[in-house]
């Protein structure tokens, strides 16, 4: 114990400095001296004396190197650590780390771990029993089905609404694909969907598009020249396939002339398709159709339908096809002549039936409508190769040959 001395008491007091002062003891100094007995001990002076033992104490101990010095402040820092947290969160493969390292520590020194000895033994025992009990048993019953299989018949289903179980089955099975009809009906109750007879039928777009099969829409639209002559156009398209059938220009369009354009039309019956399949007419009711017009094609079994009276979006497919062919070619050059026009117009034609996708076929060309498209893989951009149509006012691009 050190024994402070009373002048520094005096000052270290804290009543000392504040102590109020009477008129007597201005320009005297009175020092308030405590009583001769009286011991003050320093905090500081404490912590200092235990600071000097535990050096000599740690020196006497033999602690030579840095090593050991590390090792003891690791563990000091790890149990402060422990007063902090209550309860760690230990992930498996910590677990499994520290279940090896106590087989390579003994017993006594099992305090330097986290956990309790028998949280390590617990672990170390649930090891064992995984290693003696987990087996790799193959799995029973049928194989899963995968997720194309199920699409693919979800698909022939909504596809196909008068196909039952067997008739899909028989489908799958002609692509190499072996599916029991018990599967193929769980599959389509998942879907929401029922048995063949009582399913919803086919949708607009499948009950329009399948009507549009044998129809051929005509209309006539007007082009003016580069010397304000107009020249009229007579074009026929097919709605299923969105090809160009037959295109003619005149400057005159009377009777005659539209009769012997429906007498092209229907010449080339034996190698045109669509003329072999064509069913309906659809035309509307402008004065420059004839008789002559309608009794060619009666003639070869097919019927003339006109639509309302200022109706245009009645054959829209025909309004459509004359836009897109403004839009693309005629708003962008000067016509000469009714033989410049007609060349113009077969080029474009040509380009339309073979080359160019239509939104209403999927994006398809008209030319590989209804059979299947036995191209090539994919191109690299690098191997294509342009091609220009109406002296490059539009371009095709093609993959160049190897």
């Amino acid at each position: 114990m050190l024994v402070v001395n009373e002048i520094t008491c005096g000052l270290s007091h804290p009543s000392a400095a504040f102590a109020p002062k009477k008129q007597s003891d201005v320009g005297h100094r009175n020092w308030i001296r405590p009583r001769s007995g009286a011991l003050v001990t320093s905090p500081a002076v404490l912590y200092a004396l235990l600071y000097a033992i535990i050096r000599r104490v740690l020196r006497l101990n033999g602690i030579s190197s840095d090593i050991e010095a590390e090792v003891l402040v690791l563990r000091h820092e790890l149990a402060v650590l422990r007063r902090q947290i209550k309860r760690p969160k230990l992930r498996r493969r910590d677990k499994l780390f520290l279940s090896a390292m106590s087989r390579m520590l003994p017993r006594e020194r099992w305090a330097a771990f986290i956990v309790t000895p028998a949280t390590l033994v617990r672990w170390h025992r649930e090891l064992v029993r995984r290693k003696w009990t987990y087996k790799h048993r193959p799995s029973r019953g049928r194989p899963p089905i995968d997720s194309e299989t199920r699409a693919l018949i979800v698909r022939m289903a909504r596809e196909n609404p008068r196909w039952g179980c067997v008739r899909i089955k028989g489908e799958l099975q002609g692509l190499g694909i072996i599916v029991s009809t018990t599967t193929i009906r769980t599959i389509l109750r998942r879907a929401g969907l029922g048995p063949a007879p009582r399913r919803d039928g086919p949708t607009w777009h499948q009950f329009l598009s399948a009507q549009a099969k044998g129809i051929v829409a005509c209309d006539f639209f007007c082009v003016e020249t580069v010397f304000l002559k107009t020249l009229y156009v007579l074009v026929f398209m097919d709605i299923q396939t969105r090809r160009i059938l037959g295109v003619g220009v005149s400057a005159n369009p009377d009777g005659t002339w539209v009769t012997q354009q429906a007498r092209n039309l229907v010449t080339d019956v034996e190698g045109n398709t669509e003329i072999r399949r064509m069913r309906f007419l659809l035309r509307d009711r402008d004065a420059k159709y004839c008789g002559s017009f309608d009794a060619v094609l009666a003639a070869e079994g097919i019927e003339v339908v006109l639509t309302s009276y200022r109706t245009p979006q009645a054959n829209g497919h025909a309004e459509r096809l004359i836009g897109g062919l403004r839009r693309e070619v005629l708003d962008h050059l000067l016509i000469l002549g009714r033989r410049h026009l007609l060349d113009v117009l077969r080029e474009y034609a040509a380009h339309h039936n073979s080359h160019r996708p239509h939104r209403g076929l999927g994006l398809r060309r008209p030319h590989d409508v209804g059979r299947p498209i036995p191209g090539p893989g994919p191109a690299r951009p690098e191997e294509t190769q342009p091609h220009e149509i109406l002296g490059g006012l539009i371009h095709e691009y093609h993959a160049r040959a190897a």
